[in-house]
C-alpha cells in the first residue's frame, strides 16, 4: 500500500511545514531565495545542510533553553516522509505558539546595520561608539528585534521598547516578561555559539532566532538555528575590518545577481556549485562532520 499523500499546510520561500497531528514536520527544500525572491535554481543538498546544522545547534544549546526538535530521522515520521527527497532535510518538531518577533543579534557591524550606523551612528535606536569600521566587532553584541512579516512583506526593525509594546498588545500582561526573556536568551545563545564557532575558524557576525510558547507557557527555541540562511558566517582566516567579508552563505549568488541585472532570477551552474560548496564547508568546519554532496 502506498504511503498516504501529505500536503504542506504552509510553504515559505525555502521551507514546507506539514501537520502531523501532535507535531509538525518541517522540510528544508533545495530552493534558494535572494533579495526575497525565490530563484529558478535548485541547490542540491542545501536543505540537508540547513536541517542538519539546526540539529547540531539545537543539541548544543539545549542547556540554555529547550527547543522544538523531536527527531530528524525519517523512520520516526509517517511513511510518506520515508522517500529520498525528505531524507536528511526533514525535522519533526513540537507545535508551538510562535512569538511574532524575529530575535536578531549582531556581534559585528555589517549589512543594514552598517548602512544605518554610517547615517546616524545608531543601529535600531542603539547608539554605538564613534569611529567603527565596516565589519568591526562590536564592544558587546546588540539585540535588534524586528516584527515577523508575512511572505512577500519585509520585516520591520523595532526598538526593544517597541517589542515590549508589540508583545503586550498580543499577550496582555506579558509584554515586558516576554520581551526581556527573548532578549536575554538571544544574547546568551549567541555568545555561547559564537565563542564555539571562533574555535572552529568561523565568525558568526549576526543571526536571528525565533521562539514560541509550548502548551505550558514555557519559552522554546523554534524555527531554524544558526544556519547560513539565518546567519552571516565569515572565515576567521583573512578577517579584516574596513570592508565587507567573504561568507559561507548565499553571497556568491547575491553578488552574481547584482552584477547581472538581466538575470531573470536564474543562476549559472558554476555559481550554484560554488554556493553549495560554501554551505558544505561551513557545516564541516562547525560540526566536524562531513555531508556527502
Amino acid at each position: 500500500m502506498s504511503a498516504q499523500e501529505m500536503k504542506p499546510i504552509k510553504e515559505g520561500k525555502v521551507r514546507e511545514i506539514y501537520d502531523n497531528g501532535d507535531n509538525l514536520i518541517m522540510v528544508a527544500t533545495d530552493r534558494i531565495s535572494c533579495f526575497d525572491v525565490i530563484l529558478h535554481n535548485i541547490v542540491t543538498k542545501k536543505g540537508t545542510v540547513l536541517t542538519q546544522m539546526s540539529k547540531f545547534w539545537f543539541d548544543f544549546t539545549k542547556d540554555i533553553v529547550p527547543n522544538h526538535m523531536i527527531s530528524v530521522d525519517v523512520n520516526d515520521m509517517p511513511e510518506f516522509f520515508r522517500q529520498e527527497r525528505f531524507d536528511g532535510n526533514s525535522m519533526m518538531c513540537k507545535k508551538l505558539n510562535m512569538l511574532p518577533v524575529e530575535c536578531i543579534v549582531r556581534g559585528y557591524i555589517t549589512g543594514s546595520g552598517w548602512a544605518s550606523y554610517v547615517k546616524t551612528g545608531e543601529v535600531c535606536g542603539i547608539k554605538l561608539p564613534e569611529g567603527l569600521k565596516e565589519s568591526d566587532k562590536l564592544p558587546e553584541p546588540i539585540y535588534t528585534p524586528s516584527t515577523k512579516a508575512e511572505i512577500g512583506d519585509h520585516d520591520e526593525n523595532i526598538s526593544y521598547e517597541d517589542s515590549v509594546k508589540y508583545l503586550e498588545k498580543r499577550f496582555p500582561g506579558k509584554g515586558e516578561e516576554y520581551a526581556s526573556k527573548l532578549r536575554d536568551l538571544t544574547l546568551k545563545i549567541y555568545k555561547k555559539c559564537a565563542d564555539y564557532a571562533l574555535t572552529k575558524g568561523i565568525i558568526i557576525a549576526d543571526t536571528k532566532f525565533e521562539f514560541g510558547l509550548d502548551e505550558d507557557g514555557n519559552m522554546v527555541l523554534g524555527d531554524e538555528v544558526l544556519t547560513p540562511d539565518s546567519s552571516r558566517f565569515w572565515p576567521v582566516e583573512g578577517y579584516e575590518a574596513g570592508h565587507s567579508q567573504p561568507s559561507f552563505d548565499k553571497q556568491f549568488a547575491r553578488d552574481w545577481l547584482k552584477a547581472n541585472p538581466d538575470n531573470d532570477w536564474t543562476l549559472p551552474q558554476d555559481i550554484v556549485d560554488k554556493t553549495i560548496d560554501k554551505y558544505l564547508q561551513g557545516y564541516e568546519m562547525l560540526t566536524g562532520s562531513k555531508l556527502d554532496k
